[in-house]
């Protein structure tokens, strides 16, 4: 089973219990270790560390694309931190690498600082978006036509999400919204309050992105953005550390080829939403959609 590493405690000070995580080494790649059926493993048990932040989305990604490696021999850890951290910690090789990182706009600011000290290995995802997101039955078709709806609070996650910051700056740009506030909570608390809203057929203004389950379950719609707070649409890419390639040539493989759609990460994100556990749901993913994971092993020796 994928593992979660909790020993560093440094990296992760001032964040909350759930999201303290820890270190991790990497040894030589080999293609010279046993599996059970007595076939040569990639991995050979070596230690490979992924971080994320802790967005339905990126829990998808990073369980789905820990499985693929540990069916590759690795032992593999996965570690969940604040966007920033998260950045960080591949920046400076505390972490091997991540498959989460929205660009352009998301994490514009965490590439600025750290974009230099990462190796970019490209989309895994197109069509990703972020924008405020509500029920489809509110009156309201545009940020610009807000007025007083849902008590003037526009519902967010995580402080310094990057859709929590382009919320902030929306309440700058339109002036409609003078008066309204960003409330900050959590991934989970803003999906607990959007299910309850909708629920009671209130209004509820909730930061929101694409691939989400919430997309899946509920009838929503992104209110247009006429002032571009938001951003075009995004992709999610995967940035790992200097010297993988050469310490972990097959893993860095792996994650360079790891691509997949906006349909796949709903799927096993509905999954966990219905009741499974991530790794369960990754599983189930990668059992079926082995033609696809096996683009991602292509030329691994």
């Amino acid at each position: 089973m994928v593992k979660f590493n909790w020993k560093r405690l440094g990296l992760v000070t001032g964040l909350s219990l759930s999201l303290v995580a820890a270190g991790c080494g990497s040894d030589d790649d080999s293609s010279n270790g046993g599996s059970e059926d007595g076939s040569e493993a990639v991995g050979e048990g070596k230690e490979i560390e992924l971080a994320y932040v802790e967005w339905d989305s990126e829990v998808a990604s990073t369980n789905v694309i820990g499985k693929v490696l540990e069916d590759q021999g690795y032992d593999v850890k996965l570690t969940p931190l604040d966007n920033a951290v998260m950045w960080e910690a591949v920046a400076n090789g505390e972490a091997d690498g991540m498959v989460a990182a929205w660009l352009p706009a998301t994490h514009a600011g965490q590439y600025e600082e750290y974009g230099d000290q990462v190796v970019e290995l490209g989309t895994n995802l197109e069509g990703a978006k972020i924008g405020l997101v509500v029920p489809e039955y509110m009156d309201v078709n545009s940020i610009a036509d807000l007025d007083q709806e849902a008590g003037q609070t526009i519902t967010g996650i995580e402080p310094g999400a990057g859709v929590v910051g382009a919320a902030e700056q929306a309440v700058e740009d339109y002036g409609n919204l003078e008066g309204w506030e960003v409330q900050t909570s959590s991934s989970g608390a803003m999906a607990t309050e959007l299910g309850n809203a909708i629920d009671k057929e209130d209004d509820i203004i909730v930061t929101g992105w694409t691939p989400h389950w919430k997309f899946q379950e509920y009838d929503l719609k992104y209110l247009e953005d006429p002032e571009g707070s938001f951003g075009e649409a995004e992709t999610i890419d995967t940035m790992v550390r200097e010297g993988l390639e050469e310490e972990l040539p097959n893993a860095y493989k792996i994650l360079d080829q790891f691509n997949w759609t906006t349909d796949d990460m709903e799927s096993v994100m509905l999954d966990i939403y219905n009741g499974a556990s991530p790794e369960e749901a990754a599983a189930t993913w990668v059992e079926d959609n082995q033609d696809k994971v096996d683009e991602w092993l292509n030329g691994v020796e």
